[in-house]
């Protein structure tokens, strides 16, 4: 039901919390407490019933560090990319990729992208 919840809010959520758990990564490691998870997704209204809270802790804290790091809590609520946006991303780098160098310089990507 959680990831379902997910996948139909889509972008927004994700993107959403993606940036709330930077923020309140307040030594910037990524990882994020069991009472700071349980914070953000009590604000993006994620929440879920405590058993099902804890069930999910102890499959995102496999190491039982007592965190988790927030990027992999993203990757394993959404998991790979299908084929066709995987296809689409390597496209859009080759483009921004012009000198075929692996590796693509901030001044080549304000030459190649405009937000307006």
């Amino acid at each position: 039901i959680f990831r379902e919840t997910l996948r139909k809010r889509g972008v927004w959520v994700i993107t959403g919390l993606g940036k709330y758990f930077q923020k309140i990564d307040k030594n910037r490691n990524g990882f994020l407490s069991q009472a700071a998870l349980k914070e953000a997704l009590k604000v993006f209204h994620l929440e879920m019933p405590e058993g099902d809270f804890e069930s999910l802790w102890l499959i995102l804290d496999d190491s039982k560090s007592d965190e988790v790091d927030y990027g992999e809590f993203i990757h394993a609520i959404f998991g790979e990319m299908d084929e066709y946006r995987k296809a689409f991303g390597r496209k859009a780098y080759m483009k921004l990729d012009f000198n075929k160098t692996g590796s693509v310089p901030m001044v080549d990507v304000r030459k190649s992208y405009c937000a307006k």
